[in-house]
């Protein structure tokens, strides 16, 4: 398998309500790890990249992808 087949199949993944919902959870322990890291400092930023992240991986609505 090459990358080019590894990152259609991830795609695919990421874009069924599964993906989506692992997804996000990724996205929610990442942002709330960096929170803890900088002790709250940048709760601001980090919410506005975690949002940012989501809004561009995945689905929405019942299989429309974001963009």
């Amino acid at each position: 398998m090459n990358f080019g087949e590894l990152g259609k199949k991830a795609k695919d993944f990421l874009d069924t309500e599964e993906g989506e919902k692992k997804s996000d959870a990724v996205f929610e322990k990442a942002a709330e790890f960096l929170d803890e890291k900088t002790g709250g400092k940048h709760s601001a930023q980090i919410e506005k990249g975690r949002e940012f992240a989501d809004d561009h991986v995945g689905t929405e609505d019942g299989g429309r992808h974001r963009s």
